[in-house]
């Protein structure tokens, strides 16, 4: 009966064990929830989000200037008469409507 020499095997399946945790962490830490691709996902998100944002804020300060200039320090009496004449579909009678 031979006898079994357990470091021709304990060598080798500890370099396999030592393998397999670095695949497995790899692994997470590329596609993991917090790896690269979900960081990559996030910046993307971010992205877009700051250019809704900005879009948003070019929004409001178009109508913020509109009611600027529609406030009791600074009226404008042009924007004021096409926004009453918009609103409540009026005409003068020397103009034409066109529908």
């Amino acid at each position: 009966m031979s006898r079994w020499d357990w470091g021709q095997f304990v060598a080798p399946g500890f370099c396999v064990l030592l393998i397999a945790f670095l695949v497995i962490f790899a692994h997470s830490g590329l596609q993991g929830p917090h790896g690269l691709a979900a960081l990559n996902k996030a910046e993307r998100l971010e992205a877009d989000l700051q250019a809704e944002l900005a879009a948003i804020q070019a929004e409001r300060a178009a109508r913020q200037n509109l009611v600027d200039r529609l406030g009791n320090e600074y009226l404008d009496l042009d924007l004021l008469d096409e926004r009453s004449r918009a609103i409540l579909g009026y005409t003068r009678r020397e103009e034409l409507l066109i529908r």
